[in-house]
């Protein structure tokens, strides 16, 4: 009895150690399907000018955030609108958002269209945010609570800070 009880008492803190490190696996959630994606967001990437934007978006759907980060361990909003022209339209970017701006012709909101980048004045009054303009009043942004996602532009948020639209030149 004396040994079994010596037994257990050396046992005992490898089997807890052994327990308390078995953690659940997270629930991995299920994406929809690219179609269904872009249809919950009533668009429609099969009549894009640039069908293979929408893939792109698609494929950096959810993303954390990453000031800074330009992977897809974490990245911000300027690096996402820079990989989506690099990927999309081969087109090299580089800069934050306020950098973004001056390379563009300012648009209103009206002139948009898809492929434009959005601006929004948020910290400040300066421009410290960017996306990507989709169509439909949709854009996609790599935002700091939900990382890359698709939003609308009328969105009391996104209408409270929207500064202007900008188009590449030659594009």
């Amino acid at each position: 009895m004396k040994l079994r009880l010596i037994l257990i008492l050396m046992l005992s803190p490898w089997l807890l150690a052994a327990q308390a490190k078995k953690k659940k696996a997270p629930v991995k959630q299920h994406k929809p399907l690219i179609g269904e994606y872009f249809g919950m967001r009533c668009l429609n990437p099969d009549s894009a000018e640039t069908p293979y934007l929408y893939y792109k978006v698609y494929e950096w759907a959810g993303t954390r955030y990453k000031y800074s980060g330009d992977t897809k361990k974490g990245i911000d909003c300027s690096g996402f609108v820079c990989r989506m022209y690099k990927d999309a339209y081969c087109i090299d970017l580089a800069g934050g958002s306020k950098d973004l701006f001056k390379t563009v012709c300012p648009l209103e909101k009206e002139e948009l269209k898809e492929g434009d980048m959005v601006f929004f004045k948020i910290k400040k009054g300066q421009i410290s945010h960017v996306g990507i303009y989709l169509g439909n009043n949709k854009f996609a942004h790599a935002s700091v609570k939900q990382g890359v996602i698709v939003s609308d532009l009328d969105e009391e948020y996104y209408k409270k800070y929207f500064f202007k639209g900008g188009r590449l030149a030659g594009r």
